[in-house]
């Protein structure tokens, strides 16, 4: 075993299996830094990952606030999702794949940010040593990956590419720590995930991209709020948002002091949090009538696919009255 596969098996184990479990962390930041004010609002906000926190985090984003955040880590969008419905949390970020289960499933929620990233990162990837080259390789193959994931969309759609069917390869539904350690140890030929668990992965050497999303992926997340938060606490999800797009502008302005501040919160390399930071390219942008329409055509393909019932009518589940700023 190399130093680097050593290194990335423990360092990376710790994180992903942390990750893997459902929420790992909840705690408030309070606005004037001294106990919570009675009666001032809170914002249950959820994160992917400490995404959202670093982000806001390393651009002094929270200052000023006329409300507290009580924050919720998950693993990935499933549980994000499971908690929105729950009304666990009040808003969260959610890909276009999880929003569409989501929302099939009634859980009751509103897309009211959008932003578009380069998709490379969400990615099926291979051992180094893999014979696998291209997505025809894919072919009586098993590939792990979470089950209505962002990662779960570019393997079907990696694999209609190839001119192959869903039943043309094992795709087996496991949470990141366990489709990570099944490919380091064999047990699955491939494994499709998203950021930051490719930049880890290729950071170490522990695996390579075999087929990127570019192509085959939209690239566009979402800021998700319950319909419960909307009717309470419309006014604080505007002020969140907005300072979530200005921190983003800040963040590929200062490169470095984010990728660190991200590396720290998430527990990864500095080296992997500045891969995948700087090769998304997350730009924040209105919801209009050519990003539903894009939006439908991935619930469309979803039910092809079999993985809904019926044909989902996305345009309901868009609230257009959070403009950004240009």
């Amino acid at each position: 075993m190399t130093a680097s596969r050593r290194q990335f098996l423990r360092h990376g184990a710790a994180a992903t299996a942390a990750l893997a479990s459902g929420p790992i962390l909840t705690f408030t930041t309070l606005a004037s830094g001294n106990a919570q004010a009675q009666g001032r609002p809170v914002l249950k906000a959820g994160d992917q990952k400490g995404g959202l926190r670093a982000l806001l985090e390393s651009a002094n984003a929270l200052e000023g606030l006329a409300y507290d955040i009580q924050w919720t880590e998950f693993p990935a969008a499933a549980p994000l999702a499971e908690a929105l419905n729950a009304g666990a949390v009040d808003s969260g970020p959610i890909g276009d794949g999880p929003a569409i289960f989501a929302l099939a499933a009634g859980t009751r929620i509103k897309l009211i940010g959008a932003n578009r990233s380069d998709p490379f990162g969400t990615a099926i990837l291979v051992r180094p040593d893999s014979p696998l080259r291209q997505a025809a390789d894919l072919k009586g193959k098993s590939i792990g990956t979470n089950r209505g994931s962002i990662g779960h969309l570019v393997t079907l759609k990696a694999l209609e590419s190839a001119g192959l069917r869903p039943e043309d390869a094992n795709i087996r539904f496991l949470p990141p720590a366990d489709t990570k350690l099944a490919l380091s140890n064999g047990s699955v030929d491939a494994w499709a995930t998203w950021e930051p668990y490719t930049a880890m992965a290729e950071t170490s050497g522990h695996a390579r991209v075999l087929v990127s999303g570019r192509g085959l992926w939209s690239g566009l997340s979402y800021l998700a709020a319950t319909d419960a938060a909307l009717a309470t606490k419309r006014a604080v999800l505007q002020d969140f948002l907005a300072r979530v797009v200005r921190a983003q502008r800040w963040s590929y302005q200062h490169v470095p002091e984010f990728s660190a501040t991200l590396a720290r919160i998430i527990g990864i390399t500095p080296q992997a949090a500045r891969l995948q930071f700087e090769r998304r390219h997350t730009q924040w942008r209105n919801i209009d009538a050519e990003l539903i329409a894009e939006q439908q055509r991935t619930a469309d393909f979803y039910q092809k696919a079999g993985l809904l019932k019926q044909r989902l009518d996305v345009r309901q589940t868009f609230d257009t009255g959070f403009p950004i700023a240009s």
